[in-house]
């Protein structure tokens, strides 16, 4: 616990949505004393929720990103480079070369995106999971006129349960507002049993459900294992043609993590899941990096909504450890992800992901409310945090 007369450091590893939000509550709630410095591979923070938007042409990729440098006007220290080492038991950061010294250590760099663990589907594939990526698809999608849109997942664990689905779901509205659905199959193939699984056979019900009432095929349990130009063979060794193949890649823990003595079962960072703290003395970790197991067995689902969260709690515990305080902040991974269906409306799921047996989470059908309530999401984050 720091002492709250001298002036500590506060390093945050990450320019993601909980990056920026924990560095800017602590920014909030510490005194000029202390600095609190944000490290970034980017100089850009991008809102990966509206990356579908993009792809659907309702959104610009200026309008979803911010320059991190902004922060600086805030009294955030911005440093933007790539972490190359971290000891965490000294709570120093190797950035292109140069040592950063923390007194708290707040790492959230994600989970990397390794489309290149499916051969060919890099090449061959366009994904919207990436700014860039749902770009080129959206033009792509602007052109096609006839054939088989192919939607996948690369592996059953990827970032954002819903995104694939929410995909298919723009896709299809896409198509028939350009009035060439009825000559446009689209299939979803997912490597996962069921969708969003994580948040019960309910939740997953209620998506099948609405991928018929669009004429969606839906395939599950269909791992890919490579793509060639024009066609995707799965581990069953079916052949399956597409002409627009669209791909939610696997992901892997970052290698600087994986490399480092955060690294735990799979090389994930394990934090206990109240309060986010590490095995290491002041060291905190959130997000996408962070492997939080479940009572059904699967991790807590890698969603912007729940580091958020984290963020949050890990700032509040901080700023009290550093004024000498007890902290009470806990996560207590209750949240909700909107699910976008296209034309306006989207449906919107939110529980207790925590609760035992098994998460309890309750979805609520399409509704055009339901898309506002994202649509205020993406605006108070853009405002708020940038």
């Amino acid at each position: 616990m720091g002492t709250a007369g001298s002036g500590q450091t506060v390093v945050v590893l990450g320019g993601g949505i909980g990056g920026v939000v924990a560095a800017n509550r602590l920014r909030r709630k510490l005194d000029a004393r202390h600095r609190v410095v944000l490290v970034n591979r980017e100089a850009n923070f991008s809102f990966a929720a509206s990356y579908l938007w993009v792809m659907t042409g309702d959104r610009t990729p200026r309008q979803v990103t911010r320059p991190l440098h902004r922060l600086g006007r805030r009294g955030i220290e911005v440093v933007i480079g790539d972490v190359e080492a971290i000891d965490p038991a000294t709570r120093t950061v190797t950035v292109d070369g140069r040592e950063l010294a923390a007194d708290h250590l707040v790492v959230s760099l994600g989970a990397e995106q390794v489309p290149q663990a499916v051969p060919g589907m890099a090449e061959h594939g366009h994904t919207f999971a990436t700014l860039p990526g749902a770009r080129g698809l959206g033009i792509e999608l602007d052109a096609i006129e006839e054939g088989r849109i192919l939607v996948v997942t690369g592996s059953p664990v990827y970032r954002c349960p819903a995104a694939p689905y929410e995909a298919a779901f723009f896709i299809d509205a896409l198509l028939r507002r350009r009035g060439v659905r009825d000559r446009v199959e689209v299939a979803v193939h997912a490597a996962e049993p069921m969708p969003m699984g994580v948040a019960g056979a309910n939740v997953a019900d209620a998506v099948k459900g609405m991928l018929a009432a669009r004429g969606i095929e839906y395939r599950p349990s269909r791992q890919i294992g490579s793509v060639d130009a024009g066609h995707a063979q799965f581990a069953d060794e079916e052949v399956v043609p597409f002409d627009l193949l669209a791909y939610m890649p696997p992901i892997a823990p970052p290698p600087v993590i994986a490399a480092s003595a955060l690294a735990g079962a799979g090389g994930w960072i394990e934090a206990d899941r109240h309060t986010l703290r590490t095995a290491h003395e002041d060291v905190y970790a959130i997000g996408d990096n962070v492997q939080i197991p479940l009572g059904i067995g699967k991790p807590l689902p890698r969603a912007g909504v729940f580091a958020h969260g984290q963020a949050k709690v890990v700032a509040d515990t901080i700023v009290s450890s550093i004024n000498g305080k007890s902290s009470t902040a806990r996560f207590d991974a209750k949240g909700g992800c909107f699910i976008e269906v296209g034309d306006g409306r989207a449906g919107y799921g939110s529980g207790d992901f925590y609760a035992d047996p098994s998460p309890s989470v309750r979805v609520r059908p399409p509704s055009r409310l339901w898309h506002l309530g994202k649509v205020a999401f993406e605006q108070d984050v853009m405002r708020r945090w940038l």
